[in-house]
């Protein structure tokens, strides 16, 4: 029992991840300094999909993340105070800008 008691935090450091740099974004959760939203972002309404136009459309909305919503596409229901969500229709053109 007492080689077990001695042998299990060795265990539990092998199971430990290293620590992420503190400039990569979070996976979960929100970004320090990004929180969405939609006001002036109509412009992009209309305008064909892009890495331009998702790139303004980021800067714009000052999210942090973006995610693309093509028609037929499943999204998961969480909310995420810093992403922001651009809907398309079946020709890839913009329909709406959304933050969650």
């Amino acid at each position: 029992m007492r080689k077990l008691v001695l042998l299990l935090p060795s265990l539990l450091v092998a199971c430990s991840t290293a620590p992420r740099a503190s400039s990569d974004p979070p996976i979960h959760g929100e970004t320090p300094g990004h929180r969405c939203t939609t006001s002036g972002t109509e412009r992009f309404v209309g305008q064909m999909a892009s890495e331009d136009v998702g790139t303004a459309i980021m800067r714009a909305s000052n999210a942090a993340v973006l995610r693309w919503a093509p028609p037929g596409v499943m999204l998961t229901m969480d909310f995420r105070s810093d992403r922001v969500t651009v809907r398309l229709d079946p020709s890839n053109k913009v329909t709406q800008i959304r933050c969650g």
